[in-house]
């Protein structure tokens, strides 16, 4: 199966050589998952990015039969950051062959793996290490940035949207603008 490679470019014009380059590398990500049947390449020149070290930014998208993997990486080469980019994807596809592919030997599947008592004791084997539980305060988007920034929460927050009657993610992104998450059941 060959794997379809596309690539986008912004503000800078990519050359043959390296859109040969970008191909032959981004092709071989068949190597770590067989079921790949797509990746796009989106490479970004910022001419006023903060530091020189972010000026190019090189993103992988991988699409499959079950699996939507991306990685992102910044440099102040075109190559370094689509190298880096890469060598993330790699990492990220053997990480998640490992856990959905490989068998444990013993021909139990993930889900009973991840729900069964552990050996000696009767409690259950859990990968959530913590919870939290709050509560909601309803309020409108604006009030929410407003309440993010008060609290100093420099990431995301977590609100009762009033406008929407929906639970809300508001996320601060990389250009210093905001994100809203408005999950639906589908």
């Amino acid at each position: 199966m060959t794997v379809r490679v596309e690539i986008f470019a912004k503000n800078l014009e990519v050359d043959e050589p390296i859109k040969h380059y970008v191909t032959k590398k981004a092709s071989n990500l068949d190597r770590y998952l067989s079921d790949i049947e797509q990746v796009k390449v989106d490479l970004e020149y910022f001419k006023s990015a903060r530091s020189a070290t972010d000026r190019y930014v090189a993103q992988i998208t991988v699409r499959g039969r079950k699996a939507l993997l991306r990685t992102e990486e910044r440099s102040d080469e075109l190559n370094n950051a689509f190298d880096a980019t890469i060598d993330k994807m790699q990492r990220q596809l053997e990480r998640y062959k490992g856990k959905h592919h490989h068998g444990r030997g013993d021909g139990r599947g993930v889900t009973e793996v991840s729900t069964a008592p552990a050996e000696g004791t009767d409690e259950q084997v859990s990968v959530i290490s913590r919870r939290k539980t709050f509560e909601l305060v309803p309020m409108s988007e604006a009030d929410a940035l407003e309440q993010m920034k008060l609290l100093g929460h420099d990431n995301f927050f977590i609100f009762f949207n009033i406008e929407t009657d929906t639970i809300s993610v508001l996320y601060h992104r990389r250009d210093d603008t905001y994100g809203l998450i408005e999950p639906k059941i589908g």
